[in-house]
């Protein structure tokens, strides 16, 4: 798979260290931290994810992929930096 660095551009994927999914945020209170923490929902398709670029800018960026067919529709900077 090869995704697209803002600054470095088109690069693979042994590049980057996966997080994780974009979209959950941490809780503020106890209660919602069980399910912060251990439930994730199982995407089909398009999903926001985060990937840092270990081996190359040491930016990290979000990269929005088809989980189908693992195609990369988007890429920015995390927190909406602009490159």
């Amino acid at each position: 798979m090869r995704i697209p660095c803002p600054y470095c551009g088109e690069r693979d994927a042994q590049e980057f260290v996966y997080r994780g999914d974009a979209a959950p945020r941490r809780p503020d209170d106890a209660e919602g931290f069980h399910d912060f923490v251990y439930l994730r929902d199982n995407v089909a398709g398009p999903m926001r994810e985060l990937w840092y670029h270990a081996q190359g800018c040491r930016t990290w960026i979000e990269v929005t992929r088809d989980t189908r067919d693992h195609a990369i529709l988007a890429s920015t900077l995390a927190g909406g930096g602009a490159a």
